[in-house]
């Protein structure tokens, strides 16, 4: 589930930069956020951390972007370009992928 920013919000900027995915961006009258971005924090943190931050509570889960978890990790992973899928957002960078080394590989030798 994508989560949406009422009209209650009160500009007071702390929700943006706490947002892992740049979802969050300044609207036309108040802060919203891009439900193609949104991962609820999955795949960052253990709840989000917009509605953690918020002194107004005014972000709830946007019903018209309703997502399991694992359709959220999916997007997640999408994002960032992990599976070998170029990263979908414009301005993020892909994550590393590190390999796991085992005791054969060549650089443990």
């Amino acid at each position: 589930m994508a989560l949406m920013i009422t009209d209650e919000c009160i500009n007071c900027d702390v929700c943006e930069p706490e947002c892992p995915n740049e979802a969050i961006s300044m609207g036309a009258d108040y802060y919203v956020i891009a439900p193609d971005k949104c991962t609820e924090c999955v795949g960052h943190f253990d709840s989000p951390q917009c509605v953690q931050v918020c002194p107004v509570e005014c972000i709830p889960v946007n019903p018209a972007h309703v997502e399991s978890r694992d359709q959220l990790m999916t997007k997640y992973r999408g994002l960032l370009g992990l599976d070998g899928a170029p990263a979908a957002a414009a301005g993020m960078a892909a994550a590393p992928v590190i390999e796991p080394r085992g005791p054969d590989s060549p650089s443990a030798l």
